[in-house]
């Protein structure tokens, strides 16, 4: 199948690009032109077709969307990028996301549409019993949120054949910098991760599967062994990279925005569920290589760097 990819270089997107060539597709690859995207498209080498641009270009997406059988859309600006830059994030969340859909229904024939959505959409849940169902109300809190609730019903009202998933947290397998916005979420908050390779496997093994694509709405998440608290998933990264856990008055107390799903239909048509939490961890920890043999001599310095980024920490210890 022909398919166009936007977002291709991103985290999910990296990772759905590679499943599309294993599963055979011809796969667009629609992105920025930023030295790090280019470096990651030269790992594709010719088995991918790039097409650069800006998504907020509804000329650029028009051109990149001609002659596709189906377009993944997965381009976004997230959190915390997202708060900081409000503005531009919601030209390309929410007018990208029109665009997108403007240059599906302009070609001769309209390709499927699947729109990457996400599970913060229902608000601050944990006074509620869990799973978060797929019919839940939702409840946007940042502009993020507010943002995939208007692209989700940009979509809803396309005449497109369109899917959307509802997609869990998906961390980056690599050692990232510390950012404030980690405190910003209550160490109890019930947390699902997915592991970003079976996110990919998800989206791509929708394509096999036409009947799917009559405007229905997937949450798509790591199943039980990768529903968690905040308290472990975040604890359990910073022990794969020799950090250890942190002090809990660090981290705010107010409620957040995640919650564990209910995947259990999606699971069903996707086979998608292969990695554990556990597995996360042991692929993070991997990539230490020879500095896993330091951590220990400067662990107390990355532990007074990360917290020197908490509010709360400061805020404690006055």
């Amino acid at each position: 199948m022909k398919v166009l990819l936007t977002g291709a270089f991103g985290n999910l997107g990296g990772h759905t690009v590679r499943e599309l060539l294993r599963q055979g597709h011809t796969v667009r690859a629609f992105d920025l032109p930023t030295p790090a995207n280019r470096k990651a498209a030269r790992a594709f080498g010719d088995r991918i077709e790039v097409v650069w641009g800006d998504i907020r270009e509804a000329d650029a997406i028009r051109q990149a969307a001609a002659g596709q059988e189906a377009v993944l859309h997965l381009a976004a600006i997230i959190p915390p990028m997202s708060d900081e830059k409000p503005d531009l994030a919601r030209q390309v969340n929410v007018d990208g996301t029109r665009n997108v859909v403007a240059a599906c229904r302009a070609q001769p024939t309209p390709p499927r549409l699947l729109f990457a959505s996400t599970f913060d959409l229902y608000g601050p849940t944990l006074h509620l019993d869990p799973p978060r169902r797929v019919d839940d109300p939702i409840h946007p809190t940042d502009p993020y949120t507010h943002h995939k609730a208007e692209a989700e019903e940009i979509v809803r009202q396309s005449g497109l054949p369109w899917l959307i998933f509802r997609f869990s947290d998906m961390p980056l397998i690599a050692l990232r910098e510390a950012h404030p916005i980690m405190y910003e979420i209550g160490l109890d908050t019930r947390f699902e991760t997915l592991h970003p390779a079976d996110g990919a496997l998800a989206v791509v093994n929708a394509l096999r599967h036409p009947d799917l694509w009559t405007e229905r709405t997937l949450l798509i998440g790591g199943g039980p062994a990768c529903q968690l608290t905040y308290r472990e998933f975040l604890f359990g990264l910073l022990e794969a990279m020799g950090i250890g856990p942190l002090p809990e008055e660090a981290f705010t107390t107010r409620p957040y925005v995640t919650d564990w799903l209910d995947t259990e239909e999606s699971q069903r048509l996707l086979r998608y569920q292969r990695h554990t939490f556990a597995d996360i961890q042991r692929e993070i920890a991997a990539l230490l290589g020879w500095r896993r043999f330091i951590m220990p001599l400067i662990r107390p310095l990355a532990r007074r760097q990360m917290l020197a980024l908490s509010p709360y920490y400061r805020r404690s210890r006055r």
